[in-house]
């Protein structure tokens, strides 16, 4: 039996289709594999270019750092500091006409240098401009706060009610200052 050249060229062409499926069902799992491993290199190359720009104001973050040290208050390693801060805010708030009902000091917490205190209000009552004088009093006492969760609802006339809650930052060392200030 003799091939022509017709039956030979599609012979060639039917096995190169068929190769051409064999080797897409075959490749189909390792090309979504490649394009997941593309999409995490993307997202890597990613991650390392904002670290390295990080690296590259490390001195600038450690200026920001320290200045902000500077002004962060610094008790004694031993010192009770939940009793001081919840004072000093009974005191700020009684200044102002805010009458806090229920407040709680929860557990120290500490982040590399930094001391970070929550403590929660769970009940405060006043007028508008007594929490705010309060909030502005707290701040201006050099004191570094946070308020993380402020809930203001109107109880009667002007008079407001809710809660909130406050995380306050301090380090601890050697030299120790009062953070909670003379009235």
């Amino acid at each position: 039996m003799k091939i022509t050249s017709r039956e030979l060229t599609l012979g060639i062409v039917t096995l190169t289709v068929g190769l051409f499926g064999v080797t897409f069902l075959l490749a189909r799992p390792r090309l979504t594999e490649w394009q997941s491993l593309k999409k995490t290199q993307t997202r890597l190359e990613d991650e390392i270019r904002r670290d390295s720009d990080l690296v590259s104001k490390r001195a600038e973050w450690e200026g920001r750092f320290d200045a902000l040290s500077e002004a962060m208050p610094q008790y004694a390693e031993k010192q009770k500091t939940d009793v001081l801060w919840l004072s000093t805010i009974d005191s700020v708030a009684s200044k102002h006409g805010l009458e806090i009902r229920r407040i709680e000091a929860g557990d120290e917490r500490q982040q590399g240098d930094v001391y970070e205190l929550p403590i929660e209000c769970t009940e405060w009552e006043g007028n508008l401009d007594a929490l705010l004088h309060f909030l502005f009093d707290l701040q201006s006492r050099g004191a570094m706060l946070d308020v993380r969760f402020l809930h203001i609802k109107p109880k009667a006339g002007k008079v407001l009610r809710g809660r909130f809650s406050l995380s306050c930052a301090y380090t601890r060392g050697d030299n120790t200052t009062d953070a909670g200030g003379s009235e």
